[in-house]
């Protein structure tokens, strides 16, 4: 990938693994001017915030005569985070879109800080993060400091996977220490990176679980042989919201071919009449949040900004997390909807009064054997879960730092939550896709639309029936991960099987 592109939630989760960086030598020159500018403005005694200054509220006070010094000063006084560390995925990812904004060629960072990024990128280093620290108002302060004493060999890393010194990791990964000067160290942390890679790996996330959601409602649509009148081209149409119509068009793909059992009420429970309103709801929820982090990802978030052209050094607030904390919030919103829908299907396909008359729980032989009981108690949990971490984050703003960050988004929180919420639909959506597969085993009939029995198949072939009461943690893991291979299937709403 290349900096001169556009950084994606697709790009964020592929620095998963070792990504190759590339830099052109139009950006290289652009980075170096800037760099050369911000250390003559400085030397020329501008005033420069962090660098000739100390930090947040002791902006009055001199900072450390010794540049270096001062970037140690930058880093040592935020490594105060607490919790468990972020997953090592989501530490790359802040990486590399600490990169993307530093490579603008605004914030007058050397190209050896660049080039120790890009590095880092193409191994499988990882800096260990504590999850707790940021309020996401001057950039993501502290776990940022923590990413960047790792590139410098001091604190603790992973490599493969594996938390160790974060020196000897650099020396396992043949990396070599970061060297810092100027104000290459604020440069790595007065951004909302971590915020900004956050959102954006929940974006990926839920966009899958929206097609996961849609393939499961029509599964289920089938397998009780409900008619799809409520998909109706003209019906959804005349409701005139355009996600909903699509929604509707890429269900009619799905269930092409079904025939209604004639045996189901006139109405069906809205969990699902109203599929293509609830989930055209949150594609339109989730497109508005894929771009707010794209404009986040691929701006510059950083305090001061240097012009070389204009000769000119502007601070100001760029630092702050509101856009993403709101687009964050928003796809929790939706992504617990989104598990309250799953979690209503599966209630209604293990009801015997509500599933066509199919054993309670699926059983194949209640009171000796118990089908989904637990899995539905643990999908209960889980919507719990959920519904607590839905409560925004982006407006509970207290005021810290001598009331210099007097109002702030608390946008990591909204991110991370945004991340956990999305985890979560996934084990909700293999929950379900479990009881579907049992239903078939207990009596419910083979659906009759192609693509649905194809995606029955593939399930049954990796779930076996629940004959005796097992440990199904493991199927309903096995299943989410089945159902993310269907979400990433192109020729899914083309009418081709899965």
């Amino acid at each position: 990938m290349s900096v001169a592109t556009q950084l994606t939630p697709h790009l964020l989760e592929q620095a998963a693994g070792p990504v190759q960086v590339t830099v052109n030598s139009v950006v290289r020159e652009r980075i170096a001017a800037c760099h050369e500018f911000a250390l003559i403005r400085i030397a020329g005694g501008t005033p420069v915030y962090g660098a000739t200054t100390g930090f947040g509220p002791l902006v009055a006070f001199p900072g450390r005569e010794d540049s270096a010094e001062q970037c140690d000063n930058v880093l040592d006084h935020l490594i105060a985070g607490q919790g468990p560390d972020l997953e090592p995925a989501v530490a790359r990812a802040a990486v590399l879109a600490r990169l993307w904004s530093l490579a603008q060629g605004l914030s007058g960072v050397s190209l050896s800080v660049i080039d120790a990024l890009i590095a880092m990128l193409a191994t499988d280093f990882a800096p260990a993060v504590p999850c707790v620290g940021s309020v996401g108002a001057s950039g993501d302060l502290i776990p940022l400091a923590y990413a960047a004493r790792a590139l410098r060999g001091v604190g603790s890393a992973y490599l493969a996977g594996e938390r160790m010194a974060a020196g000897t990791a650099l020396r396992l990964a043949g990396l070599t220490r970061l060297e810092l000067d100027g104000r290459d160290a604020l440069a790595l942390v007065n951004g909302t990176s971590l915020t900004a890679a956050a959102t954006g790996i929940a974006v990926a996330g839920i966009r899958r679980s929206h097609v996961v959601a849609m393939v499961l409602s029509a599964l289920l649509t089938d397998l009780l042989g409900s008619d799809p009148v409520f998909l109706s081209a003209d019906l959804l149409d005349a409701f005139g919201h355009q996600h909903a119509t699509d929604t509707a068009r890429q269900l009619r793909v799905l269930l092409a071919g079904t025939s209604p059992s004639g045996t189901r009420p006139l109405q069906e429970p809205y969990s699902i009449r109203c599929v293509p309103q609830l989930l055209g709801a949150v594609a339109s929820s989730v497109h508005h949040a894929e771009q707010v982090v794209c404009d986040d990802l691929n701006g510059v978030s950083d305090n001061p900004l240097f012009f070389p052209d204009q000769n000119k050094v502007v601070h100001g607030g760029n630092f702050f997390g509101q856009p993403c904390a709101f687009a964050a919030d928003l796809l929790s919103l939706a992504a617990t909807q989104l598990g309250n829908l799953a979690e209503r299907q599966l209630d209604l396909v293990v009801d015997p009064h509500r599933n066509g008359g199919l054993p309670p729980m699926l059983s194949a032989e209640p009171g000796r054997q118990h089908g989904m009981q637990g899995v539905q108690l643990a999908a209960t949990a889980t919507l719990a879960a959920m519904r607590r971490c839905a409560v925004p984050a982006s407006v509970q703003s207290l005021p810290t730092n001598l009331h210099n960050q007097d109002v702030v988004p608390l946008g990591t929180q909204a991110a991370l939550n945004a991340l956990d919420t999305a985890r979560s639909l996934r084990w909700l959506h293999g929950s379900l896709a479990v009881a579907l597969r049992q239903a078939t085993h207990v009596g419910a009939r083979r659906p009759t639309a192609p693509v649905c029995a194809s995606v029955l198949d593939a399930l049954r072939e990796l779930i076996p029936p629940i004959v005796d009461d097992r440990p199904l943690d493991e199927d309903v893991r096995r299943a989410a991960d089945l159902l993310d291979g269907f979400a990433k299937n192109p020729g899914l709403f083309t009418g081709s099987r899965p």
